[in-house]
């Protein structure tokens, strides 16, 4: 069997009725107090996550790099052994 809800006295006094929404105030600014340090706190994270995302994106661009100066090499490299061979197979 469901209960009835407790019926709440609202304040009668002005002062009374002022000092519960000053408590209420209080409580909410509070609360806004604890989301806006639980933003911040969120916002830190995501600025390391992608300064380190940065950091990472770079060494990977830095190795591609590399490694296209080391195919460009190797191409360099087996024109010249292709050159070489032509040259003695003409002599031979």
């Amino acid at each position: 069997m469901d209960q009835p809800a407790p019926v709440l006295h609202f304040p009668q006094l002005p002062e009374d009725r002022l000092r519960l929404a000053l408590r209420k105030l209080e409580t909410a600014l509070a609360q806004q107090a604890a989301a806006v340090a639980e933003f911040r706190s969120n916002l830190q994270t995501l600025r390391d996550a992608t300064s380190s995302l940065s950091v990472q994106v770079n060494r990977y661009h830095d190795t591609l790099g590399q490694t296209a100066q080391k195919a460009r090499e190797a191409h360099d490299k087996a024109r010249e052994l292709e050159r070489t061979a032509e040259k003695m197979a003409a002599l031979g």
